[in-house]
């Protein structure tokens, strides 16, 4: 049935959404608040599903190798922050962006070497191998289910952690005048630090969770991060609710686009003509919406009040 398919279409909309958030929202807080071009962030993404991969078999348990991977990806933000980042703040966009595509040219040949060039899939255990039958019959993965539960619990923490407490008025209130912030005794390095590895942290988190229903392998995260961006434009750069709302936008739209554009077409152009033009179109469709928004409202959806 046409509407059974429309509501998984939707979820998977959902599903997409959710874990662009997880990668969109990390690059908004680095990109918003430290003015930092971190083109590495999808290989961060990348890391934290290898560092998945591995532990998953040690340790027997997706869910705690998920959590351990998490850790171990909030550590790696660290030490980039310390040994690259930190030296790039006061540089131009143009060093960074240098600097970030050598980091991931070295994180790609790390992962060559250790994990070798195959890819590499992981196995989830039967209690998320199932599948959960809504009304009408419409059946749903569970383990997508857990994807958006967690994205959504994710997004909830966030919100709430940079709007309701102590640490988020210190990350507001340096997004919004970092030299006054520091005048007033924040730490901003420590600030910064914790803000880069916060983000390296959600983009681990979202690359364990695609990497069941594909697989991680080397430069996974280089073309997500372009779509990423997206998201953090469309919804307002250094704006955590945008990045959210813009998400869930550009994932329904890329889904829905794939699935019905090419139906639509047809109204209007012959079978062969549509079938060559709705693949292009789809993948055009976020970049179309993207420009739109920008004509009509340049700094996007939802900017922050501060900038």
């Amino acid at each position: 049935m046409e509407w059974v398919l429309f509501v998984s279409q939707l979820l998977n909309g959902l599903q997409l959404g959710v874990l662009l958030f997880l990668l969109a929202a990390g690059l908004t807080l680095v990109f918003g608040i430290m003015d930092f071009v971190n083109l590495a962030h999808g290989s961060l993404y990348m890391m934290g599903a290898y560092f998945c991969v591995t532990l998953n078999p040690l340790l027997g348990s997706f869910p705690l190798a998920v959590l351990v991977a998490v850790v171990l990806t909030f550590i790696l933000g660290i030490a980039v922050e310390l040994v690259v980042s930190r030296h790039l703040y006061q540089r131009d966009h143009l060093d960074q962006v240098l600097a970030t595509f050598g980091l991931i040219l070295f994180f790609n040949g790390a992962v060559h070497l250790i994990w070798g060039p195959e890819g590499n899939p992981i196995a989830l255990p039967e209690y998320l191998n199932g599948r959960f039958i809504l009304p009408a019959g419409i059946e749903i993965p569970t383990f997508r289910v857990a994807i958006i539960a967690t994205g959504l619990a994710v997004a909830a923490g966030l919100i709430w952690l940079v709007t309701m407490t102590r640490m988020g008025m210190l990350i507001r209130a340096g997004a919004s005048n970092r030299r006054m912030a520091g005048a007033l005794g924040v730490d901003i390095k420590k600030l910064f630090t914790l803000v880069f590895a916060l983000g390296a942290a959600m983009a681990g988190l979202a690359g364990m969770m695609v990497t069941p229903i594909t697989e991680a392998n080397i430069g996974m995260g280089d073309d997500i991060l372009i779509v990423a961006f997206v998201v953090i434009i469309i919804g307002g750069i250094g704006s955590i609710r945008g990045a959210f709302i813009a998400a869930l936008i550009v994932g329904m739209i890329d889904v829905m686009g794939r699935s019905y554009l090419d139906g639509f077409m047809k109204l209007f152009l012959d079978n062969q003509s549509a079938e060559t033009a709705s693949p292009a179109l789809s993948a055009m469709a976020i970049y179309i919406l993207m420009a739109g928004i920008l004509y009509f409202r340049p700094r996007g959806l939802f900017p922050p009040r501060h900038r």
